[in-house]
């Protein structure tokens, strides 16, 4: 190596350390926060490790039983949705992807207006009031079935498989289901794991549906919805800080600010994608090249 590529070489080593740096310190600061008795956070000071541990922040969110009935609703609707949002959505891709289809580019560009052009948010709870899909916990799936931005990365991914895979599959008698399924799937694992991985997200940070169609129905609430509710009271509260400082000073040591209430959701509702992401990474990035480039 030349003496330019070794200053080079650190010049990025230490700007992806400095990076690393500013993705993970305010998560981790979040985390001391979370577990830090909450009026000594009040004082600041804290940044990677907390200085008072505790675990009445964590407490006092999940003590209530409302609140893991909300966390088996998020589980559940999270699940549904991304097996059936990633199965219908490449079935959809499949079906526009094929050149037999004569109304492909017609269903494609109706697609892609929806991406441009919304209901508006009255006449769509009209629709899924007239849908009865009100105080329905199906309301949480079946809306977000098929997405535009999702159908296209799918699709352009299977225009980059090779068409003779298909065309011997026709020859051996397979019908369009049959290649579908055990030919089609299997090689867009990568891009399906990537698809699967956004609406998994999405679905698990997802509160505002459940606020306009279910927040009526507390069988129906899930676990943002309980979060939000949680921290609105929190931050409404009239003179909360200094009713805290008042607990504080006659010794009592349960207490809990909006800013701890914040630190701690943020922590209970990033953890659990944290956790499955390691498992699809490896999909995620070749996915999404293999599903926006086609040579």
């Amino acid at each position: 190596m030349t003496k330019e590529d070794i200053i080079l070489d650190i010049v990025v080593y230490i700007s992806l350390i400095f990076l690393v740096i500013v993705t993970l310190y305010p998560f981790l600061n979040t985390l001391a926060v979370s577990f830090n008795d909450a009026m000594d956070s009040g004082k600041g000071g804290i940044y990677l490790l907390p200085r008072k541990f505790t675990l009445y922040n964590y407490k006092s969110l999940l003590g209530r039983t409302q609140t893991y009935h909300a966390t088996l609703v998020s589980v559940l609707r999270t699940v549904l949705s991304t097996l059936f949002c990633t199965f219908s959505t490449a079935m959809v891709a499949y079906a526009l992807s094929r050149k037999e289809f004569v109304l492909r580019k017609l269903f494609s560009f109706i697609y892609v207006l929806t991406m441009y052009i919304d209901g508006g948010l009255i006449p769509t709870y009209f629709l899924m009031r007239s849908l009865g899909l009100t105080n329905n916990f199906w309301v949480y799936v079946l809306p977000g079935l098929v997405t535009a931005f999702n159908l296209i990365v799918i699709r352009t991914y299977i225009h980059g498989l090779p068409e003779s895979l298909v065309e011997s599959a026709r020859v051996d008698g397979a019908g369009d289901f049959t290649i579908f399924t055990r030919i089609i799937l299997p090689l867009c694992k990568p891009v399906l794991a990537t698809i699967a991985l956004f609406v998994a997200v999405a679905n698990w940070n997802a509160w505002f549906d459940t606020f306009l169609y279910n927040s009526s129905n507390s069988k129906l609430s899930t676990l943002q919805y309980e979060l939000m509710k949680i921290l609105a009271t929190a931050n409404s509260m009239t003179g909360s800080l200094e009713q805290a400082m008042a607990q504080a000073a006659t010794g009592a040591t349960n207490t809990i600010t909006p800013r701890s209430v914040r630190a701690t959701m943020t922590v209970i509702v990033t953890v659990p994608i944290a956790v499955v992401y390691p498992f699809l990474q490896r999909y995620f990035v070749h996915g999404l090249t293999l599903g926006g480039i086609k040579e």
